[in-house]
């Protein structure tokens, strides 16, 4: 029996343990297409997602990332209300129509003016009465040297003076009147008066900056948000702001989990993607129990900085969880992407991802090195670094937000550590790095886009003195700088 196990052991394969092999290419590097599917119904220009962390993904890095044509999940180690604070924050941001429009009363002070634009970094609030008639507008320049008692009624733009425009407006004819009036922001109302959105000359700009940027039906930045599966009452609170739901655990493969994920499943409009499994037997199980699962997040205990595998010797890596998940996904003839996770720290490294099945990546080391990222900005010795630490550490449980990640209830055992990351800059340099990367890799492979990674990747095992050969080597390198290494 016990011999048995040991004959039938596979081998867990990591990232390290692989390596590309050349193909014959018709395509350069710059013709080739990373368009994917993060979910069923989630299309994303590049194959980059954040992972849901508190020191990785909160609105401002969400709001890059979709921007460059990826995804952010933001995290759920906060209350149900700051995290749909958090979607709301990206769904304002860059849309062409921001219907969610933040305004105020005209009897309300310049101190609750200046407190709302400055907790939401804006610098104009449409001023409207009970009924959401618009009767004027106040800006920063207005209230800047205000007295703060003052109401802002006093001191607004009034209806009269202000230039709006009908729904339906098109986006050249916003951009007209903008410009002729010399104004930054459009109210939107409808026959009556009413304020139905707004128009921001700093969101159309942002459109046009950004082309690649993924955005929903409406023009909004696109968003997911990690839920835990025993938290209906988030989920649906998450629904009308968010493009997906991730179920965020560690172990997914778990009969409570199934049944909540089911419940989810039909109460909620949105996309649902589970996470985190690891093996086939486990998208066997979501696959053929629950209707309308959107996509898989796979892999468990490759975290940089998870040590769920030194502590319990559970281990799924990233590369094996992917290649069963997707052999899976195909077997059932279901078209789910698998989206791995864990363990990614090169361009290389994706595309071994996506060699072996996967549609995306989800990152959360890389990310948290970002200007953009929930984590502070600490430097040592003159060199500059971020916090990053594990949604199992003792920092994270400490919140107590997120404690049934890693079971119902917590378990007392720490599985993850604190630590520093490169400072790595904006999202859109390390954007731009992993794509030409990533680009430069498939083309090594042969493949114009991902089917063909699926279709025609080939890969090889390589001993540990071959990995050592595959770096620089018998060279002294005074200054080494490396954006990435093994």
């Amino acid at each position: 029996m016990f011999r048995t196990k040991l004959k039938n052991a596979s081998i867990a394969i990591t990232f390290n343990d692989l390596v590309l092999l050349p193909g014959f290419t018709r395509s350069e590097p710059n013709e080739i297409d990373l368009t994917t599917y993060f979910s069923k119904n989630i299309k994303l220009k590049i194959p980059f997602s954040s992972a849901p962390m508190d020191t990785v993904t909160g609105s401002e890095l969400a709001i890059a990332l979709a921007l460059q044509g990826g995804i952010g999940i933001l995290h759920r180690n906060c209350s149900a209300e700051n995290e749909v604070e958090m979607a709301k924050k990206v769904k304002r941001a860059g849309s062409y129509i921001i219907r969610d429009v933040l305004t105020i009363s005209p009897n309300q002070t310049i101190e609750e003016a200046i407190t709302l634009m400055t907790r939401h970094n804006i610098h104009g609030l449409p001023v409207v009465d009970k009924d959401k008639m618009l009767i004027g507008i106040i800006t920063w320049r207005d209230v800047r040297f205000t007295a703060r008692d003052q109401l802002v009624k006093n001191v607004m733009t009034p209806r009269e003076k202000i230039i709006s425009a009908n729904d339906g407006i098109t986006v050249e004819e916003a951009k007209r009147i903008l410009q002729e009036h010399r104004i930054e922001k459009l109210p939107i109302v409808d026959s009556n008066g009413r304020l139905l959105g707004l128009i921001t000359y700093k969101d159309l700009r942002m459109q046009e900056k950004y082309p690649n940027s993924i955005r929903d039906e409406e023009g909004r930045l696109r968003v997911g948000a990690a839920i835990s599966p025993f938290d209906l009452r988030r989920a649906k609170m998450l629904e009308p702001f968010v493009d997906v739901l991730v179920i965020d655990v560690a172990h997914a493969h778990n009969a409570n989990v199934i049944s909540a994920v089911k419940r989810i499943i039909e109460e909620v409009s949105v996309d649902v993607v589970v996470g985190n499994i690891g093996t086939y037997e486990a998208a066997e199980d979501y696959i053929t129990k629950i209707d309308d699962v959107a996509g898989f997040r796979v892999g468990l205990g490759s975290g940089s900085i998870c040590t769920t595998t030194v502590i319990t010797r559970a281990f799924a890596p990233t590369l094996f969880a992917t290649v069963n998940v997707a052999d899976a996904v195909n077997d059932y003839k279901v078209r789910l992407p698998v989206i791995a996770d864990g363990g990614i720290r090169t361009p290389g490294d994706i595309a071994l991802a996506l060699a072996l099945g996967a549609s995306a990546v989800m990152m959360g080391n890389i990310f948290a090195g970002c200007k953009e990222s929930l984590s502070k900005l600490v430097s040592i010795g003159g060199v500059f670094y971020k916090e990053y630490y594990g949604m199992g550490s003792a920092r994270a449980k400490a919140k107590r937000a997120a404690l049934d990640r890693y079971s119902i209830p917590s378990k007392d055992i720490v599985e993850g550590v604190e630590g520093l990351v490169p400072y790595r800059g904006g999202v859109e340099d390390v954007v731009r790095e992993f794509v030409a990367g990533l680009k430069a890799a498939m083309g090594y492979a042969g493949a114009n886009n991902i089917k063909d990674m699926w279709e025609k990747a080939r890969v090889a095992f390589v001993t540990p003195l071959g990995l050592n050969e595959s770096k620089p080597h018998d060279i002294i390198i005074p200054q080494q700088k490396m954006s990435w290494g093994y």
